[in-house]
């Protein structure tokens, strides 16, 4: 079965004498890790929630642990 290569379009057979499939080299296949690493290339999802998750602020954060006993700060 031919494939094309997905960084420089070179036709190449799918099989063992394709270890790099379905790159057609590694050269082809590290600028395809690059561009991943560099996020030009991403899987597309939906929306994220981070926007509506609501951190707690510092002064609730200290009240919290000024409630808390000595022991807790030993662990």
């Amino acid at each position: 079965m031919k494939v094309t290569c997905p960084t420089c379009q070179t036709e190449l057979e799918w099989g063992p004498q394709s270890p790099y499939r379905p790159f057609c080299s590694k050269r082809c296949q590290l600028i395809d890790l690059g561009e991943w690493a560099e996020e030009q290339k991403t899987i597309p999802c939906g929306p994220s929630n981070d926007a509506e998750t609501q951190l707690p602020d510092i002064e609730d954060i200290e009240a919290m642990l000024a409630q808390q006993g000595d022991e807790f700060f030993k662990q």
